[in-house]
């Protein structure tokens, strides 16, 4: 039997789930006067995600935190292969074009106070010191602290942004995770057993969620909260502000 390659788990896994995704907002939501709204948001999301996910990529490539099997990749760019960055760019497609299914937004205005943004910040800072205390004790907490780490800046931004919007939008927020983030996890614990690549013993803790190991769930967890964060935020702020927002003309009347 063949083995399935990294551009194969993208075929098998990633393409027909974004095809599924796209016909169906391309029908419902996106077909409305935010669209452009919506795609822009996604667009930046994507880009801050690939900008920001190399350089730690890098590092933990370089470390031997997690590898590839032979033969699983085609071509690699500064060490990461060219269709982990294709991951990196699609995953955000993925969930963004889910949470369009469902999301909306409040006429809650734009004003935080400065106590709830700091406070904001703090807790994402807090999560960024405790992933690099685990990060620099090395061993079995390497991949988490690095993880960890590399979290808490982006959660100091998001939830010091806005958090108490967050968390009055928590059930948009707990279903635009959940179901990426649950397919995701199965899909990573396929490429694993298939050998596609695979996590150090000597830089992970061992401990599994449902044969999953612990780092990778909590990534697909972290990763697509950054999407959802971000987007309902997005959305939020560019309503707010009144960025294409559309009239009462432009809005086709309900039947």
């Amino acid at each position: 039997m063949a083995v399935l390659s990294y551009l194969g788990f993208h075929v098998v896994f990633l393409a027909p789930l974004l095809f599924v995704l796209v016909v169906a907002v391309a029908t419902r939501r996106l077909r409305l006067p935010r669209a452009r709204v919506q795609w822009a948001g996604i667009a930046l999301l994507a880009a801050i995600a690939v900008a920001y996910t190399i350089p730690w990529e890098v590092l933990l490539i370089g470390r031997g935190v997690w590898s590839y099997g032979e033969g699983m990749v085609r071509a690699r760019l500064w060490n990461v292969p060219a269709e982990e960055l294709l991951f990196i760019v699609v995953q955000p497609f993925i969930t963004a074009l889910w949470l369009y299914q469902f999301v909306d937004t409040s006429d809650r205005p734009l004003t935080v106070t400065v106590r709830n943004r700091a406070l904001g910040v703090a807790a994402g800072f807090a999560v960024a010191a405790a992933g690099g205390a685990l990060y620099l004790a090395g061993g079995g907490t390497t991949y988490l602290g690095a993880l960890l780490a590399w979290a808490g800046p982006v959660f100091a931004i998001q939830w010091g942004f806005g958090w108490p919007y967050l968390v009055e939008r928590w059930r948009t927020i707990v279903v635009g995770v959940g179901l990426p983030a649950v397919y995701l996890c199965a899909a990573d614990f396929i490429a694993i057993t298939l050998g596609i690549w695979e996590l150090s013993p000597a830089y992970t803790t061992g401990l599994t969620l449902a044969g999953l190991p612990i780092e990778e769930a909590l990534f697909f967890l972290c990763t697509n909260l950054f999407v959802v964060q971000g987007l309902v935020m997005w959305l939020w702020l560019t309503e707010r502000l009144g960025i294409d927002t559309p009239t009462a003309a432009a809005v086709p009347a309900e039947s």
